[in-house]
C-alpha cells in the first residue's frame, strides 16, 4: 500500500490528508472518506486503508482544520468537538471536496471516472449533500448513523436530493439519539417522492458509532462487517470500481 499525510491547500487554510491506495500505477477510482466527530485518526486511517486494499484511491482529509490541525478527542473534550462541529456546514465541506477533486486530478494514480464517498455520523449528511453538489462524479454516496439528514434548516441536506443522479445509501442504527427514527422515516418519505435511486437499512441491535472498532460499548462486529459488504457493493453497482 501507499500511504501519503499532505497539506491540501484550500482558500480558508491547509487542509492536512491522509491519503492512501494500492500498489501499482492504477489510476484507482476516488473514494472521498469524511470523519465522524472526533475527529481524523488513526482508527479512521486503518478503516481508509481498508476501501483502499480493495483498489481505491481513498482520501481522508480533517474537516477541522480551519480550527484545529489535530483533535484529538478525551471526556474533557466533547465541549470542544461539539464547537467543531458546529462550525462547518454542507457548503464549506462541499468547497473542501472540490479542492479534493482538483488535487486528485493532478495525481495520475486517481481515476477521474465515477468517485465514491461515505460520511459517518457529523458527515453523513456531508455525504448526501456532496451526492447532490457532484452529481456528475459522485455517483455512490453513503450515510451511516448520519446526523441532521432530514430537518427544517436552510441547507438541510434533502432539498437538493433531486439533483442526485447516482445512488445514495442509509445505513441507520435501531437505537440513535442523534438520528431518531422519526428522522429518518421522514427523509425516506421524501426521498420516496423524489424518483432518485437510494436505500434506507436499519441496522439491528445496533446504536450510534457501531462501525468503529474502538468505540467502547458501541462496536457491533456483525453490523460493521455488514456495513463494509453494503459499502463496496454500492460502489461496484454504480461503476465506482477497481479495473
Amino acid at each position: 500500500m501507499i500511504e501519503q499525510e499532505l497539506d491540501i491547500q484550500t482558500a480558508d487554510g491547509a487542509m492536512n490528508t491522509f491519503i492512501t491506495r494500492p500498489d501499482g500505477e492504477g489510476p484507482f477510482p476516488l473514494v472521498l472518506f469524511l470523519m465522524d466527530a472526533p475527529g481524523k485518526r488513526e482508527e479512521l486511517h486503518d478503516m481508509a486503508r481498508r476501501i483502499a486494499t480493495v483498489g481505491y484511491y481513498v482520501m481522508l482529509p480533517n474537516l477541522y482544520y480551519r480550527r484545529v490541525r489535530e483533535f484529538v478527542m478525551a471526556p474533557d473534550k466533547r465541549e470542544e468537538m461539539f464547537g467543531h462541529m458546529n462550525a462547518l456546514t454542507n457548503a464549506l465541506v462541499c468547497e473542501d471536496i472540490q479542492v479534493l477533486f482538483d488535487h486528485a486530478a493532478e495525481d495520475s494514480s486517481a481515476g477521474a471516472g465515477p468517485a465514491g464517498c461515505v460520511g459517518y455520523c457529523m458527515s453523513g449528511p456531508f455525504a448526501f449533500a456532496a451526492a447532490s453538489a457532484f452529481p456528475d462524479r459522485i455517483k455512490a454516496s453513503a450515510s451511516l448513523h448520519g446526523v441532521r439528514l432530514f430537518n427544517d434548516a436552510e441547507d438541510s441536506p434533502h432539498l437538493d436530493a433531486h439533483k442526485i443522479t447516482g445512488e445514495m445509501y442509509f445505513g441507520c442504527a435501531e437505537t440513535d439519539e442523534w438520528a431518531p427514527p422519526e428522522m429518518v422515516e421522514g427523509l425516506d418519505k421524501y426521498l420516496a417522492e423524489t424518483g432518485i435511486s437510494y436505500q434506507v437499512e436499519w441496522y439491528p441491535d445496533t446504536h450510534h458509532g457501531f462501525v468503529f472498532p474502538l468505540r467502547d460499548g458501541m462496536y457491533h462486529k456483525a453490523a460493521a462487517e455488514r456495513h463494509w459488504e453494503r459499502l463496496f457493493s454500492l460502489f461496484r453497482r454504480n461503476g465506482v470500481t477497481p479495473s
